[in-house]
């Protein structure tokens, strides 16, 4: 998905346009690009399956159409991002980091979006250096309130957060970024959340004039407009959008844009690989930008499930794995679930029951301390009680969302998250197409829910997700109704400090990924839907028709 980081106030904020990936609320822009508002996230399931034509399982990438599922309020775009790691569940490749730099108006935004425009890759990140703009203190607001303080200054931005924050975006990690409110010189209240690219613009007037910036650019683009021109420009934009008197505006301009340009900014041009004339108008430079992020691109590639299938295989099972005994109860309860002629109705009852068994047990595994209470007959009882912050249930839909009332039903007001990940048919290889997480998830111990795990692909991408938002990789607890030996070992192998908890490991995995002798495609037989005979055990997400 393509996150555009701004912080005009006519904008509110970080966006995520489906010229390459997922996500809500749709805004217009030039042209025929929709962008989407991240804050919608967590109204963006209902919207999918809310007045759509019964479900059909496809592919990640329509090939008559474009990937775009609309609905009346908003469009989605249903491609993926594919994996940013490898075998190992260590990150192989960082994201492109493409510099813009150029005068203020000079049509750096514009030049960004045609590149988006003419890449039409996933998870694209657009990040405005305008959302770094120093906390005034109360005598600089007052300079600012009367057009004598000077916002194109090299001193006027938090280099240090705009740094770190890039060097971690850079390296696929989840970050923050403040939202800037130009009507009232200061940071809004709420930052925005970016997650995931495979290219990262960054644009700004001070772009090229950090030397630890200019380390993390892999390629560095000025932006040559003249300086008329980006005079109306910053006329029309500052009075139309940022409730400016023309008298203030052109004495701003004079007085700290046009020294600032002279001094700090044009200096910088030397340091371009590219300089592009005309900015947006400039096609033949944009095409060549677009021709060299494509080959860097296509180096990048990676083949995570071709490794998994050949990696550490016929070892010992990991001592992090944890089954349920193979009592007559649990084995009674397998015998019903895997029987292909099993009504519905008795699949649902059943697995629900194991569910309830596995949530149970899962729970023995998470930190507890002694916890005194006095019982009605006013005795001491040394109990114990559960010794972390939070406990927070993520399932990887769409089949791992089955396992949500279970857990529900043995934690008191648990959050929630989800993550669809959905295998591409052409590459053979899982994306991850959605995610909604609560807040502040690096505090909590997360219960990680999937049905069944085949090759363990699905399941180290959530994983890995989890890790990029900073939870604790020995806080993750992964439960599976059904495991094949291969997801075990795959998961246990890239993440050791990962729980994994299961009812039951099968040996094998045929050539199209299913668990054998396995239970089927979960999702389909407890759901009610029908499905291909060459999808795995793993393709169980809920994806609408294109």
């Amino acid at each position: 998905h393509i996150n555009i980081i701004s912080s005009s106030p006519s904008t509110g904020g970080l966006f995520f346009p489906p010229s390459s990936g997922p996500l809500p609320e749709a805004w217009e822009l030039e042209g025929s690009a929709q962008y989407l508002c991240e804050g919608s996230l967590d109204r963006l399931l209902p919207s999918v399956t809310m007045g759509l034509s019964p479900r059909k399982r496809t592919t990640s990438q329509c090939k008559s159409e474009p990937p775009l599922l609309r609905t009346s309020k908003r469009t989605i775009y249903t491609a993926g991002r594919p994996p940013w790691y490898n075998e190992h569940g260590t990150q192989s490749k960082e994201a492109f980091v493409i510099g813009l730099c150029g005068g203020s108006a000079s049509g750096k935004t514009t030049v960004a979006r045609k590149i988006i425009e003419a890449l039409d890759v996933p998870w694209v990140v657009l990040l405005s250096m305008d959302s770094f703009y120093k906390v005034l203190t109360p005598d600089q607001q007052v300079l600012a309130a009367s057009n004598d303080y000077n916002f194109d200054h090299p001193d006027a931005f938090d280099f240090d957060l705009l740094t770190h924050t890039l060097r971690k975006l850079k390296k696929g990690k989840s970050v923050k970024i403040p939202v800037y409110d130009f009507t009232t010189h200061g940071r809004q209240k709420e930052w925005k959340t970016v997650y995931g690219a495979s290219v990262i613009i960054f644009e700004g007037i001070m772009a090229f004039t950090d030397k630890e910036l200019l380390q993390l650019l892999d390629m560095k683009i000025f932006v040559d407009t003249d300086s008329d021109i980006r005079l109306v420009r910053r006329l029309r934009r500052d009075i139309t959008e940022r409730g400016r008197d023309i008298e203030g505006v052109i004495k701003q301009y004079n007085k700290f844009v046009k020294p600032a340009f002279e001094q700090y900014i044009e200096p910088t041009m030397r340091l371009a690989d590219i300089v592009v004339p005309r900015g947006g108008c400039n096609m033949v430079a944009i095409d060549l930008i677009v021709q060299h992020v494509h080959s860097q691109l296509e180096e990048r590639e990676l083949s995570v499930r071709a490794a998994l299938a050949s990696a550490h295989q016929a070892q010992p099972l990991p001592q992090t794995l944890s089954v349920l005994d193979s009592t007559p109860q649990v084995r009674g309860m397998h015998t019903i679930i895997r029987n292909k002629e099993t009504s519905r109705d008795e699949f649902i009852f059943y697995s629900k029951r194991l569910m309830r068994l596995l949530i149970e047990r899962a729970l023995s595994f998470l930190p507890s301390q002694i916890h005194v209470v006095q019982t009605p007959q006013g005795e001491d009882y040394d109990g114990r009680a559960f010794h972390g912050k939070r406990i927070t249930g993520v399932s990887i839909l769409r089949a791992g969302e089955t396992m949500e009332p279970a857990l529900r039903a043995v934690c008191k007001d648990v959050r929630i998250g989800k993550i669809l990940i959905q295998t591409n048919q052409d590459t053979g290889e899982p994306e991850l197409h959605y995610l909604r997480l609560p807040k502040d998830i690096s505090e909590d111990h997360v219960i990680l829910m999937d049905c069944t795990v085949s090759t363990g692909a699905a399941a180290m991408m959530a994983v890995r997700v989890l890790l990029d938002h900073d939870v604790q990789e020995e806080k993750i607890l992964l439960v599976s109704l059904l495991m094949a030996e291969m997801g075990v070992h795959s998961v246990a192998y890239a993440f050791p400090q990962v729980k994994i908890i299961t009812t039951a490991v099968d040996k094998k995995v045929n050539d199209l990924f299913h668990i054998i002798p396995g239970i089927g495609n979960f999702g389909d037989r407890y759901f009610g839907t029908d499905a291909p005979p060459d999808w795995s055990d793993e393709e169980m997400m809920d994806e609408p028709s294109c």
